[in-house]
């Protein structure tokens, strides 16, 4: 037994890479652009990594990642909270499964702040907030909650309601003020910023651009997002999100066995 653990740990160091690379034109797989309030899902591959790109300042991107061989294995917020002592996700981040396995990392990012906490825009806060706007009459410009865009990316991938879990807001800060109550922090976004996420498993990812339950604006305005995929690699031995903390070392130490 001692001599298979060996093996199996040499084999573990085998897998990973000196080191992932850095965005560089040449390298990207693909291009899109998503509205503000419009929702997409797609497969990112193990090694690539999605950049998103705030286009104007006023994004949020509510995010939810699955195992894309198995999907009963998916994102779970309080693992990776508790895991990496933080209440929110910036460089050096990365989003655990409820396998302890690391479905992405956070690679770079010029944000500073993404909010794990408060979940989706739904319907009814929707509505209440910014008044109904249907498609028959609004094509376009109709209203879409955060939940109900995620609800329509994960059908099509066969999943259902029970399947949601607590998504990351990208773009958006959320803090607690001296009574305890989270209040969105107005001004952290600016145009032009971006968060790298590669993936260090095969994942589903589901994103909606509808605004965060939290943004104290008066009118429905949610920002676009330029989504860009390139090659990258995965964490090498000396990459920030693996040295982070004890316990990424081990999570990425399980995500290679589980490739081997």
């Amino acid at each position: 037994m001692a001599s298979s653990n060996v093996n199996v740990s040499a084999l573990a160091r085998a897998a990973v890479p000196e080191h992932s690379t850095p965005f560089a034109n040449e390298r990207v797989l693909w291009t899109d652009a998503m509205p503000g309030g419009a929702h997409w899902s797609g497969v990112l591959r193990r090694g690539n990594t999605l950049r998103l790109t705030d286009a104007e300042g006023r994004a949020n991107v509510s995010a939810l990642f699955y195992n894309h061989e198995d999907r009963s294995e998916r994102y779970n917020m309080p693992d990776t909270l508790k895991a990496q002592h933080t209440a929110h996700l910036t460089t050096g981040c990365v989003c655990y499964s409820d396998m302890g396995r690391i479905l992405c990392s956070i690679s770079s990012d010029t944000c500073g702040w993404h909010d794990p906490l408060c979940g989706p825009l739904d319907a009814g806060a929707m509505e209440a907030k910014y008044g109904e706007a249907r498609y028959q009459t609004h094509r376009n410009e109709m209203h879409r909650s955060g939940h109900d865009g995620l609800l329509i990316e994960l059908a099509k991938w066969g999943l259902t309601r029970r399947d949601m879990a607590a998504p990351v807001n990208f773009f958006s800060k959320a803090v607690a003020d001296e009574h305890g109550r989270l209040r969105f922090a107005t001004g952290h976004r600016a145009a032009g910023q971006h968060v790298d996420l590669r993936f260090e498993m095969n994942v589903l990812v589901v994103l909606s651009a509808a605004p965060h339950p939290l943004d104290p604006i008066a009118i429905y305005a949610p920002g676009p997002v330029k989504l860009t995929a390139w090659r990258s690699g995965t964490a090498g031995a000396d990459d920030v999100c693996r040295t982070r903390c004890d316990e990424n070392a081990r999570g990425f130490v399980n995500t290679e066995r589980y490739f081997l």
